[in-house]
């Protein structure tokens, strides 16, 4: 199963679903802003995704952090607080299946990952 977590109004997720959308590829969407994101979660996704590219540091939200909070993001236990409690500081989307996960719309990820998967069980 493929899950894209992000928020519903982001264009980087708008693009990823509508490309799943079109290649007829299921998915579930986990809303950051009505579901929030647990420890465990982050913990598990900074196994594979190091901190510097899991956390979005072009947008408003970072922007608006104090400094206080923005150096929050250079350790790994203080970086997981940070985004379960500002989740718009995750780059987004983030696309987990169970052959891994990978962050922003990448539509040569997407096609590496889900269309050769799916022409090879037809």
């Amino acid at each position: 199963m493929i899950t894209i977590y992000g928020i519903p109004n982001c264009n980087s997720v708008k693009k990823t679903r509508t490309w799943l959308d079109e290649h007829q590829i299921d998915y579930v969407f986990h809303d950051f802003k009505k579901q929030g994101i647990d420890e465990k979660t982050l913990t598990s996704w900074l196994t594979v995704i190091p901190l510097d590219v899991l956390i979005n540091k072009k947008g408003t939200t970072w922007r608006g952090l104090s400094p206080e909070s923005q150096a929050k993001a250079t350790q790994a236990k203080t970086a997981i607080e940070l985004m379960m409690n500002h989740t718009s500081v995750i780059k987004r989307p983030v696309v987990v299946s169970d052959k891994g996960l990978f962050v922003g719309h990448d539509e040569v990820a997407l096609r590496k990952e889900f269309v050769a998967a799916t022409d090879e069980n037809h």
